[in-house]
């Protein structure tokens, strides 16, 4: 009876364990995407802002691993936004699946400055202005690229990035 109770907590706690791991490698890949980026001189003044919309779970992650941490001679400041309205200019933004990225495409790209990385983790999500896009395919943790909506904010992604992605959109 022992083993039942065990293989029972095992198999209710796995989906939250594999989601735990999920959210850590969306973070270690959006920190990732930092440096693949060329950014123009106006998104190298200041501080460094990464912004996390609606998931504490990837803000805490990115937050850890950052702390302390500098991008080129920026400090890397990492601020959690609840809603909306709460967010403001940022260098990234990530905005969870949470956010329904279709409908409110227009004002998240209206609160954000003219170089941020939209970074998003909802199918189709690059349709909308997404510069990048986490996908899961064949239940692997994949991203895809719209270099169009990045040039188009002045963001350049490098090949070696490109290489890495599963899909590139002009």
């Amino acid at each position: 009876m022992r083993k039942f109770y065990l293989m029972l907590a095992l198999l209710i706690t796995m989906p939250v364990l594999m989601q735990g791991q999920v959210a850590k490698y969306k973070a270690v890949f959006t920190l990732n995407f930092i440096r693949y980026i060329g950014w123009p001189e106006a998104a190298r003044q200041g501080d460094f802002v990464i912004g996390v919309l609606q998931d504490s779970d990837i803000a805490r992650r990115i937050d850890q691993q950052t702390g302390g941490k500098k991008f080129g001679f920026q400090d890397v400041v990492v601020k959690q936004f609840n809603s909306l309205d709460e967010v403001t200019d940022c260098q990234v933004l990530f905005v969870s699946d949470g956010v329904n990225f279709s409908r409110n495409a227009a004002q998240i790209k209206q609160k954000l400055g003219d170089n941020s990385l939209i970074v998003t983790e909802s199918e189709g999500a690059t349709e909308y202005g997404a510069m990048i896009n986490f996908v899961v395919r064949d239940e692997v943790l994949k991203f895809e690229i719209h270099k169009g909506n990045a040039s188009s904010k002045g963001l350049q992604i490098s090949s070696r990035l490109e290489n890495m992605s599963s899909a590139i959109v002009l």
